[in-house]
């Protein structure tokens, strides 16, 4: 499976395994099926909310390596 990284896009990630959506709304990044938000890099959108882009990226690999 491919590693997420911040440069990733928010689309791509849900595309990889829905599962991950979790991870996004655990930070208040509600608005996942908007079209801005799927076109969205990890990092642009960690940005706008005030959170860790590393920690998110940590976490979804880290779900990811687990299955």
């Amino acid at each position: 499976m491919a590693k997420v990284t911040k440069d990733s896009l928010i689309g791509e990630v849900l595309a990889m395994d829905t599962g991950t959506a979790r991870f996004f709304m655990e930070i208040g990044m509600h608005c996942l099926g908007c079209p801005s938000a799927q076109g969205e890099s990890i990092e642009e959108a960690c940005e706008v909310h005030g959170t860790n882009a590393d920690e998110l990226v940590a976490n979804i690999n880290n779900y990811l390596e687990s299955k």
